[in-house]
């Protein structure tokens, strides 16, 4: 019965932390001009990755690297199949250039980058965490510095300017309703399926990281209900390059991350560098570089297809 209720109230917390979170990171691109696009691959995909590094971190030291690394590859494979499936059953989203020439190179670099250095010596080092964190550097600074003039944003009609303390309460409100809420829920989930005698792999590539994922769920869904739909692409790549660069380097350099179970190279990394390749013929196939609820579908039905190798 407990774990119902941390379920339940995670969920609740998660969805008011992302309506919270996306009403400061629009503000903050009304006042400093900043494209939503930019916002969402910085402010809101680190934001929302904050889950997963806290996860990540607490499952290291704790002596579970399964968990740790199969929070983050289940979450990469969650973003794309199951978060951007189920956001775009509520519309579709045009995608911009930037996505071509910036955002999916650099999260096809991260998803291959971590193949390999785990596919060398099933270990994840403190030199290769470091390297991450240099990479996700130079990332946003290309972001803040060369794409942000040259990308063209879109301002609907209800956009709304807060005060700046106003937009840092309700981003500050807005983080701490996903930490809490991610918290709970992957605590009621992983004390539920610990009661089945899952395996920390299973746990950690499908309860941990769909319960970690939820805030991206939140911020997109709610992104795309309100014409945000800048910021709902922009906070889905951005994540999955945070959760590399960031969450896996951070948790790297704090301690070392050993892969303990083969199947995460054989099946679960390479299914992380199948959806991260699948994005772009998808949006490729349309005309009008338009995805819709046919490319949703098309990804949650690859969605289920993996979660079945899963289990």
């Amino acid at each position: 019965m407990i774990s119902f209720l941390l379920i339940a109230a995670g969920l609740s917390f998660l969805v008011l932390g992302g309506n919270l979170l996306l009403k400061s990171a629009v503000s903050i691109s009304l006042r400093l001009s900043i494209p939503k696009v930019v916002v969402g691959m910085t402010v809101v995909s680190f934001a929302t990755s904050l889950p997963e590094l806290v996860v990540s971190v607490k499952a290291a030291l704790a002596g579970s690297p399964s968990i740790a690394l199969g929070n983050v590859v289940g979450s990469n494979i969650a973003n794309l199949g199951l978060v951007l499936g189920v956001t775009l059953l509520f519309g579709s989203m045009h995608v911009k250039r930037s996505f071509y020439v910036t955002d999916w190179p650099v999260m096809i670099v991260a998803s291959l980058l971590l193949w390999f250095f785990l596919w060398n010596d099933s270990m994840l080092r403190l030199s290769e965490g470091i390297l991450f964190l240099m990479l996700l550097i130079g990332f946003l600074w290309y972001l803040l510095k060369v794409q942000k003039p040259a990308v063209e944003d879109e301002q609907p009609e209800d956009d709304e300017l807060l005060s700046p303390i106003k937009s840092m309460a309700y981003l500050a409100i807005g983080v701490a309703g996903l930490w809490l809420g991610s918290e709970w829920l992957v605590k009621g989930a992983i004390d539920l399926a610990q009661t089945f005698g899952v395996s920390d792999r299973v746990i950690g590539i499908t309860v941990v990281s769909v319960g970690t994922s939820i805030p991206e769920l939140a911020a997109s869904v709610i992104a795309m209900l309100k014409k945000e739909k800048a910021i709902s692409l922009g906070n889905l790549v951005g994540s999955n390059i945070f959760n590399i660069f960031s969450v896996l380097g951070i948790t790297a350099i704090i301690h070392p991350i050993e892969v303990t179970d083969t199947k995460f190279l054989s099946n679960d990394v390479i299914f992380m560098v199948g959806f991260a390749l699948l994005v772009l013929p998808l949006v490729l196939i349309s005309k009008s570089r338009t995805l819709n609820y046919k490319q949703g579908i098309a990804l949650l039905a690859a969605y289920v297809f993996f979660v079945y190798t899963v289990i």
